[in-house]
C-alpha cells in the first residue's frame, strides 16, 4: 500500500485496498473529471461505506501530493469511527442514563476538538458527527482535544435525521441549542437520556432536524456580540446537564 505521510493514501488501486481491508478514512479526494476502469472499482468499493467523497480540481489534489496520485487521496482517520445503534444498547446495559453530544454542521477542527475535550471531563459518553459537512478528526482536533478524542467515542452518520428517530426511540430527549430557543437552557430537563444538539455558528441547526428536537433551548446574551463561540455554548449546556445530574443524585 502507498503512503506517503501516515494520514495519507494516494493511488487508486492503493485507496480501495484501504477500504478493503476497513481501514477508517476520514474523506477521499477525487479529480472531478476521473474517468477510468479503476475508479469505477473504487465507487463500487465505496457503496454502502460512510466515507464522505469530494470531488475537487486536480491542482488541489496536486498540492497535497506531486507524488503518482491518480487523481485520488485517501485521508486516513485518527480515530476508529463508531456507530451510535451500537454504542446505545451498551450504555443501557451498563445502567447509564447516557448522555450525548450532536455537532450538526461544526465544521472547524479547534472548535471540534474543544468541545470533545469539555465531553470527556464532563463525562459525555460520545460525540455524534454527520459523513458530510463536519470537521475531520485530524491532528489539530487531536491537539486542541488535549488527547480526549483518543478515548471519547466519535460516532459518524451518514444521516443525523434517521440518528435523531433512532434516539427518540430508543427514549432519548433531544435538546436543540438555538437563537430561535423557546426558553432559557436552565429551564430544560437532561436528566432523563439526554442528546444535546449544537449547529454551526453561522447557519445554526437546519430546521429538518430541528422539528424532530423535543427542545429548543437558547444561552442569554446581554452584548453587542449576536452568539457565542460554539464550543464554548456546547460547554455551557453539557455542565448545565452535570449540574442537574450531580444535584439530583445527592
Amino acid at each position: 500500500m502507498i503512503q506517503e505521510k501516515s494520514d495519507m493514501i494516494f493511488g487508486v488501486r492503493a485507496v480501495i485496498e484501504a477500504i478493503e481491508a476497513g481501514k477508517d478514512i476520514d474523506k477521499i479526494l477525487v479529480k472531478r473529471d476521473i474517468q477510468s476502469d479503476l475508479s469505477k472499482e473504487l465507487f463500487a468499493a465505496l457503496k454502502g461505506k460512510f466515507i464522505p467523497v469530494q470531488r475537487v480540481p486536480v491542482e488541489k489534489i496536486n498540492r497535497i501530493t506531486r507524488k503518482n496520485h491518480q487523481g485520488v487521496v485517501a485521508f486516513i482517520a485518527a480515530v476508529t469511527y463508531q456507530r451510535t445503534e451500537d454504542i446505545v444498547p451498551t450504555l443501557f446495559e451498563e445502567g447509564k442514563t447516557p448522555l450525548l453530544v450532536m455537532l450538526d454542521g461544526v465544521t472547524d477542527v479547534r472548535n471540534f476538538g474543544a468541545i470533545a475535550r469539555t465531553c470527556e471531563c464532563a463525562g459525555v459518553d460520545a460525540v455524534i458527527i454527520p459523513a458530510k459537512n463536519s470537521a475531520s478528526v485530524n491532528a489539530d482536533a487531536m491537539k486542541t482535544s488535549a488527547g480526549a478524542l483518543h478515548t471519547l467515542p466519535v460516532c459518524r452518520e451518514q444521516s443525523l435525521t434517521v440518528t435523531i428517530k433512532y434516539l427518540k426511540e430508543s427514549g432519548f430527549k433531544i435538546i436543540a441549542a438555538t437563537e430561535k430557543g423557546d426558553y432559557d437552557y436552565t429551564r430544560a430537563d437532561y436528566t432523563a437520556p439526554t442528546c444535546i444538539i449544537m449547529g454551526a455558528e453561522d447557519t445554526g441547526i437546519p430546521y429538518d432536524h430541528l422539528s424532530l428536537c423535543d427542545e429548543w433551548v437558547k444561552i442569554p446574551l446581554m452584548g453587542h456580540i449576536a452568539s457565542l463561540n460554539v464550543s464554548v455554548a456546547a460547554g455551557i449546556l453539557i455542565y448545565e446537564a452535570v449540574r442537574q445530574r450531580g444535584f439530583r443524585q445527592e
